[in-house]
């Protein structure tokens, strides 16, 4: 476009303060800023923000009147039927040893809070191996497949998992350096697939796109239910990759399964062949692990139904009394699925997503966003927030699924955040590596070993996934410390 044409545009949205500086830009910072301007999608960054603010304010108003309910009994099943759990362990495997399951990890964040600036998934928690998440989630994909070209009798190297890592702006290139630098932890780098998620505007308080200089738009990521809209962009900006979306890369390899989450629990089962194999048996085309919520008071959103439809509800969004009934039949907590960021996709819901996403609502955000003062030119760093940012949430798309199912897991077994600082007792690095390790020393007791007092004993997972392939232990009482990086490993800790 044009700069008049853009110009134009934006003073048509009420978004004409944008130029406010354009004659005293050089040509360099102009062309700049009417790149990044094309780029943006003005009008519907005013619905987006129109739709927030109408939203926000119906539901403040409205949520007393709003029903919220426990889950039906039928659209909730859990891991603890080994019978259901070994038929959705095979159908589930049968499936990835077709070539009809893929993988996306949303792993925009970085290690801020963990004193990191490096993506969250380069972190190393502390185990004995100094392993980064991503390169454990690696394994496991690189596991998953061994396991089931065995059990299905595929040729050697012939089933793939691809690995689609959606990246934020700031964390990309670190990311794809890692990922190379590390040869991409032993995958096949042609089956790893790094996207990044998409931007949106910083506002302020009253709709006005903010000037984080003079020839730039603050922008901050979408939030994690830009996955959607981001399955639908070029991969890169790379020539050859400008129709190849993620999209069209799991329809060119015939992917029917989706397993998503996010890069920060260290205990993910990435490619859950029982997860998988429930949500084939369920027939869904979209579904959500949960673990029990540790207590009524537990600061976690659970999956339930508001107003009938599944939907991700706050713990401030239900009553004391809510939070505290209990299932009669269960005598369990009855809002108890709490929401650990784990779904399951058909592959044509994701492409039906573009259909309805009008209708999703973005949150709102209230932010101190550093600014250009239009009026001075002046950087402002604000002591309080003075502006907003967009963003959708993954688990928006709930309310629209025809086909919903959710799993219960165990937390012990599957969910370890890594949220927190090191030292601050939960949530944090330190919790994270005594999850992990106190897992395999379930995986290596229940194989019939024994570990004296006081013994760690990291089980690499290429060599387990999930406590399978231990056999080899049975018998063995473990002396020493170490890593397991394969059964002839265990003559160094016996």
């Amino acid at each position: 476009m044009t700069y008049e044409s853009t110009r134009k545009l934006y003073e048509d949205a009420g978004q004409g303060h944008l130029f406010q500086f354009w004659s005293s830009l050089s040509s360099s910072e102009q062309s700049a800023l009417l790149t990044q301007l094309d780029s943006i999608d003005i009008k519907r960054v005013n619905r987006i923000h129109a739709k927030a603010l109408e939203v926000e304010k119906a539901t403040t108003e409205g949520a007393s009147s709003e029903i919220i309910e426990p889950l039906p009994e039928d659209a909730s099943s859990s891991t603890n039927d080994p019978a259901a759990e070994s038929e959705w362990r095979q159908l589930g495997l049968r499936a990835i040893a077709e070539g009809e399951v893929g993988v996306l990890l949303m792993a925009g964040g970085q290690g801020t809070r963990l004193g990191s600036s490096a993506p969250k998934g380069c972190y190393d928690i502390g185990l004995p191996s100094h392993k980064s998440l991503f390169q454990y989630q690696a394994e496991r994909i690189a596991r998953l497949q061994t396991v089931a070209e065995t059990e299905f009798g595929k040729a050697k190297g012939s089933v793939i998992i691809p690995w689609y890592v959606m990246t934020s702006g700031p964390t990309r290139p670190a990311t794809e350096t890692f990922f190379a630098e590390n040869s991409y932890f032993g995958l096949d780098s042609s089956n790893v697939i790094l996207f990044e998620q998409g931007t949106l505007p910083c506002l302020t308080m009253d709709g006005k796109v903010i000037l984080d200089a003079k020839s730039h738009v603050a922008v901050a990521p979408d939030g994690n239910g830009g996955l959607y809209a981001a399955l639908r962009q070029p991969v890169s900006s790379k020539p050859q990759d400008a129709t190849r979306t993620v999209l069209s890369d799991l329809a060119s390899r015939k992917i029917r399964y989706i397993h998503s989450y996010c890069v920060d629990n260290c205990l993910v089962k990435v490619a859950d062949p029982i997860f998988i194999g429930y949500c084939v048996h369920k027939q869904s085309d979209c579904a959500a692990k949960v673990v029990p919520k540790s207590s009524p008071t537990e600061s976690v959103g659970v999956v339930a139904l508001r107003q009938q439809k599944y939907s991700v509800v706050e713990y401030s969004e239900i009553t004391q009394a809510q939070a505290e009934q209990i299932d009669l039949k269960t005598g369990e907590l009855a809002f108890r699925a709490g929401n650990i960021a784990n779904h399951f996709y058909t592959l044509q819901f994701l492409n039906e997503v573009e259909d309805f996403e009008d209708n999703l609502a973005y949150h709102i955000a209230r932010k101190k966003i550093p600014h250009i003062d239009t009026s001075t030119g002046e950087i402002v760093k604000p002591t309080k927030p003075n502006g907003m940012k967009l963003e959708l949430f993954v688990f928006d798309v709930f309310p629209f699924t025809k086909r919903f199912a959710v799993l219960e897991v165990s937390r012990s077994e599957e969910f370890s955040p890594l949220k927190n600082a090191p030292g601050t007792g939960s949530d944090d690095p330190e919790t994270s590596r005594m999850d992990l390790l106190s897992q395999h020393k379930r995986w290596l007791e229940a194989a019939g070993a024994k570990l004296e007092e006081g013994v760690e004993v990291e089980v690499s997972p290429l060599v387990s996934y999930a406590g399978d392939g231990l056999e080899g232990v049975r018998g063995k009482v473990i002396k020493k410390s170490g890593i397991l990086n394969s059964l002839k490993d265990l003559d160094t800790l016996v």
